[in-house]
């Protein structure tokens, strides 16, 4: 498609627009006005036909698959293939989607002699998730600049837009780092384990339970097993993408240095955004202190599920789990989820839930699917703490108004309400707690390296 510049209109402005005036007022000048008038309309013609080749054999190329993480500056390498090699100026549009920031179009100049050029375009991601790049736009600009030349050419990009784990993991950097042990070697933990070891001869005072029957009866002499405790254990991190997940909550700012704001500011997050990098962050602590990791979303079914593993590449097929997750419109079928859990997981393993249950109805689904699988296995539940929810004359500030009151009150009874769900699960050997937002990566860290140092699984 050939389209007319700015160019051609102004100079249609000072050429034809005077000239015809002049010819039509002026005596004896109608002659050379209409002359200039059609030397201009043939200047532009042939400008016209030079323009249509412009785009000959020109190419724009992406990567098919390009990584970027939320909120941090990344660059795009965009590859323009000239064949012809002559000296061209191009300019390049890509429809990003709304939740990519980045400029619409950018103008390369081609070198003459150069068959490739390349054109750091750059991002910014808003919001975690797939997105496509499908068309490329190209324009073309005619010798005399009066016309342009437009195209347009199939893409094939994809941008996964991964959450950003660098201020998450500087949270839980001793952690990853072992700060508290520099130098220690990991020893076995004492215990009575569930790894079986060896056998050796029966000393007195052993357990009847201990003794391998088989073996002491080809031995003819009692034989006991050994165990150790085990040092891989097998955690699964089950995420809500249920409706509740959609809520918004407040999670305080940080500078990018990692330390808290002098003014603190607060941003608005989605509850399943804080759940999904939270995931990943315990992933990665779990594999630093050697246990298997594994995945489970769920919300009126169980959506995905990656069995325990360890590894760079078991941890990437979690992220690609994860980094799509969006919140459904429906609400979550525990009985479905713990009885496909119970059917799956044979081995005892720690079991550590991100969802919500504020809502009575849920919180008694939630109780009565546990039964199926609360003695096999280690739950930790966990939900964000609701705001406004808490003790009726906790914190500092103050009540002025009647509003205030009775919004105290209300946060009042939502965090009776979950005292007492905790209660009732704890009856059950399932631990309810309460996390910030904020903070909740470096909580589920440490709350998994609890229940290893307990040694609870």
């Amino acid at each position: 498609m050939i389209v007319p510049r700015t160019r051609l209109l102004l100079w249609f402005a000072f050429i034809v627009v005077p000239f015809a005036t002049i010819g039509a007022t002026v005596p004896g000048a109608l002659e050379v006005s209409a002359a200039l008038v059609a030397l201009f309309f043939v200047a532009v013609l042939v400008d016209a036909l030079r323009a249509l080749g412009r785009l000959d054999g020109v190419r724009v190329e992406l990567p098919a698959l390009v990584r970027l993480q939320k909120d941090r500056p990344a660059t795009l390498e965009l590859r323009i293939h000239n064949p012809e090699k002559i000296a061209r100026q191009i300019r390049v549009g890509l429809a990003f989607p709304a939740e990519i920031v980045a400029e619409d179009d950018r103008t390369a100049l081609l070198p003459a002699g150069a068959e490739l050029a390349r054109i750091e375009w750059p991002v910014r991601p808003a919001e975690r998730g797939p997105y496509f790049l499908e068309r490329a736009y190209l324009e073309g600009v005619s010798p005399l600049g009066f016309w342009a030349v437009r195209a347009s050419q199939p893409l094939r990009c994809e941008l996964r837009v991964y959450p950003d784990l660098f201020r998450e993991r500087r949270n839980v950097a001793a952690v990853f780092l072992r700060r508290s042990d520099l130098g220690a070697q990991l020893q076995r933990r004492a215990g009575q384990g569930r790894e079986f070891e060896k056998l050796r001869e029966y000393l007195p005072g052993d357990s009847l339970s201990e003794v391998h029957w088989k073996a002491s009866a080809k031995r003819g002499h009692p034989v006991t097993k050994v165990f150790q405790v085990e040092r891989t254990q097998e955690v699964y991190v089950i995420v809500d993408a249920s409706r509740l997940s959609a809520r918004p909550v407040r999670c305080a700012s940080e500078s990018e240095s990692g330390r808290a704001l002098s003014t603190p500011t607060f941003t608005r997050h989605s509850t399943l955004e804080r759940y999904v990098t939270a995931a990943l962050v315990l992933g990665l602590a779990a594999e630093q202190q050697g246990d298997r990791f594994g995945l489970v979303t769920f919300s009126d079914r169980v959506l995905s599920f990656v069995r325990a593993r360890s590894g760079q590449a078991h941890y990437d097929a979690c992220r690609d789990r994860l980094y799509a997750l969006q919140p459904q419109g429906v609400s979550p079928d525990f009985e479905e989820l713990c009885s496909f859990l119970r059917l799956r997981l044979r081995k005892r393993a720690l079991l550590i839930f991100l969802t919500a249950l504020d809502d009575p109805m849920l919180a008694a689904s939630f109780t009565r699917a546990t039964e199926l699988i609360a003695r096999q296995h280690l739950l930790r539940v966990n939900m964000l703490q609701p705001e406004g929810a808490a003790a009726l004359f906790s914190g500092s500030a103050g009540v002025e108004t009647t509003d205030d009151l009775y919004r105290r009150l209300g946060g009042h009874l939502r965090w009776r309400d979950l005292r007492e769900l905790a209660q009732v699960l704890e009856q059950r050997g399932v631990r309810f707690s309460l996390l910030d937002p904020t903070k909740l990566s470096a909580q589920l860290v440490a709350q998994h390296a609890e229940v290893k140092a307990r040694q609870l699984v």
